[in-house]
């Protein structure tokens, strides 16, 4: 399709969507979608419920799948997991499916889509987007959110300093739910995320943004270490054991520049500590690249996807005492290592 190549094109995300959509690349590589806001079944999955759906995001597209939560991707992040690649290979088969030129030719995996010759949509993102807005009624906290919070190591005290309320109804642009289990309300700025546990068709509801940064309002007056992590429930978790940290909307979302030079004014040490599966690893090593952060994780034999899951994983064979001060064993080895390296630096520049 692109037959000549100019001094700016280059394989980088922004050239890719200068020449293509998010859209484009979406309708070639997920195999059920046709139209933004319409549900509709995952390939990544053996059901058969329509739980997945790609809506308008962060002046892009956005994948989620209500059934299987860590499954939110971009248009580059979806064809990551799709292949099981990194984030360049990714960008390569995109390039080469697309006949781009932008790089060169790849041929270590075998990604061809048998759908024949991509097409380009003229459709715009804009003309999706649409106002969310969501209201909720408050009830009382009972024993079975204690049952269920206590577990992740997580107090009543602590979710309502986060703004989490536990909820029996709640509104999306007028359409009614009724909270069938447990159910919770996030409030971030003035914004909500629905919080369903037990669901799997309706766990998670938003009207949130890149800009709601989960946890940023406890951080007033700190400094010293920073942890960035998955979702404000880790965050929770981190502050009940003394650590400072946020979580952004999405782990699929590349912070912005100006975001961490403000937490770089506030924190000499920021870690990241994303879930252990590969979309969050994927995007952990990215964002390492490019900030210079240092990146934690748990042990793989530990068999948890992120740090309130390992909390609260009873399989694990030692106490949740054990797991919690293993949790503080590793960011202390981190920042270790980050303090190390700060001095190597000085040094240098000396």
């Amino acid at each position: 399709m692109i037959e000549s190549r100019d001094s700016e094109a280059y394989l980088h995300t922004d050239v890719i969507l200068k020449k293509i959509s998010p859209y484009d690349i979406f309708r070639y590589y997920c195999n059920s979608f046709t139209e933004i806001g319409k549900r509709f079944c995952s390939e990544f999955r053996e059901d058969t419920s329509n739980d997945s759906v790609i809506i308008a995001w962060n002046g892009g597209l956005l994948y989620k799948d209500f059934g299987c939560p860590e499954h939110s991707f971009n248009c580059f992040t979806y064809v990551v997991h799709k292949f099981s690649c990194n984030f360049q290979e990714a960008l390569q088969i995109i390039d080469n499916d697309f006949s781009l030129g932008l790089g060169p030719k790849y041929n270590n995996l075998n990604t061809t889509i048998s759908r024949g010759k991509p097409k380009l949509y003229n459709q715009t993102i804009e003309q999706h987007k649409k106002v969310t807005i969501i209201k909720k009624k408050k009830r009382k906290w009972n024993n079975e959110d204690a049952k269920f919070w206590k577990q992740f190591n997580i107090n009543k005290d602590i979710l309502e300093k986060f703004l989490v309320e536990p909820i029996s109804h709640y509104w999306i642009n007028e359409n009614r739910f009724v909270c069938k289990s447990l159910t919770y309300a996030y409030r971030i700025g003035l914004k909500y995320k629905i919080y369903a546990p037990f669901e799997k068709e309706r766990k998670w509801f938003s009207n949130t943004n890149s800009t709601q940064i989960q946890g940023l309002h406890m951080l007033k007056g700190l400094n010293g270490t920073l942890v960035i992590t998955s979702s404000l429930k880790d965050v929770m978790s981190l502050y009940s054991i003394g650590i400072p940290a946020i979580a952004f909307q999405s782990e699929t979302t590349m912070p912005d520049e100006n975001t961490i030079e403000k937490l770089k004014s506030h924190f000499n040490c920021i870690i990241l500590f994303y879930d252990t599966d590969f979309a969050g690893q994927t995007m952990a090593e990215r964002i390492c690249g490019n900030f210079g952060f240092l990146n934690a994780k748990l042990e793989k034999q530990w068999a948890s996807k992120d740090i309130s899951d390992f909390i609260a994983n009873e399989h694990v064979q030692r106490g949740k005492e054990w797991r919690i001060e293993q949790i503080k064993i590793i960011l202390s080895n981190v920042q270790s290592r980050e303090e190390k390296i700060q001095k190597e630096t000085k040094k240098q520049e000396n």
